[in-house]
């Protein structure tokens, strides 16, 4: 059965990608070249995303691991992985001219340093008979993905140095996308098992997969927190951060536990945040 784009879009999850960037932008306030160079980044990495989710797909269909899922690329485009895989790759070269783009217009070249690694990273997460999303390494690439790879560089993009700030929005991010990925895993723990996958959910099971995706995103919330704090925003910043940080946790003790139990608290805490800043002096 062929799915829908609306199914397989599942647009929500690329908050994974954008919210880096509003987090940045909230701590480092660029403006001029630099706010356009944060906002062409941010979009890059959302099309580098989008690439890999279908690179995945393309990648657990050949090795048996989603030929049940329902909402996959591959089903999306007929079963055809010619055509997913030259889907996933046009994605990744627009990402790949959109970041060179954000680099051009600050003339940070040197940034490629740090980013290539991660981007080749991203790569071998799908690639080959045995992806790295296959391994016990899995969840550490995503980690160093979305922490170093994509704050860290997108930090960088605003002209800021590396510093405890920069450390600490990494940290967040990475916590937050890994926190993400262990709730996606236990409904998939048998597949993955019988495909030879060895996420954390098929190694600890799901209810430890869930426990540590709950501290996960405790971790985000307080090195983001943490963060603000030293960037010295203002009390009610900080305190309307705390209260929605608060309920946030709240949000994702509720079962069961998903990608959107960890998104939308997520995006709430980091929304509003920035709408207060916006309208405070």
């Amino acid at each position: 059965m062929k799915a829908r784009g609306w199914q397989v879009f599942n647009p929500a999850i690329y908050l994974v990608s954008i919210l880096p960037g509003a987090g940045v932008w909230l701590l480092a306030r660029p403006t001029g070249d630099n706010l356009s160079a944060l906002i062409l980044g941010t979009l890059a990495v959302v099309l580098l995303q989008h690439a890999i989710n279908l690179l995945n797909d393309v990648s657990d269909w050949r090795l048996g691991a989603d030929v049940k899922k329902r909402d996959s690329w591959v089903r999306f485009h007929n079963e055809n992985l010619h055509m997913t895989g030259l889907h996933g790759w046009s994605s990744f070269l627009a990402g790949g001219l959109l970041g060179l783009g954000a680099l051009a217009l600050t003339g940070r070249f040197w940034i490629l340093g740090f980013a290539l690694p991660m981007i080749a990273l991203g790569y071998l997460y799908n690639a080959g008979r045995r992806p790295l999303s296959y391994t016990r390494l899995g969840e550490w690439v995503t980690g160093l993905c979305y922490g170093p790879g994509v704050a860290g560089c997108l930090w960088l993009l605003t002209g800021q140095s590396i510093n405890t700030t920069a450390v600490l929005v990494m940290l967040a991010f990475a916590g937050l996308a890994v926190s993400l990925l262990l709730s996606h895993q236990p409904p998939q723990i048998e597949t993955d098992r019988q495909a030879g996958k060895h996420s954390f959910a098929v190694r600890y099971g799901a209810r430890q997969t869930y426990q540590v995706s709950r501290g996960l995103f405790g971790m985000f919330l307080l090195t983001y927190g943490l963060a603000l704090w030293l960037s010295r925003h203002t009390t009610i910043t900080l305190a309307v951060f705390a209260a929605m940080a608060i309920l946030a946790i709240y949000q994702t003790l509720q079962p069961p536990l998903g990608p959107k139990r960890i998104l939308l608290p997520a995006s709430t805490v980091i929304v509003t945040s920035l709408a207060v800043v916006l309208v405070t002096p």
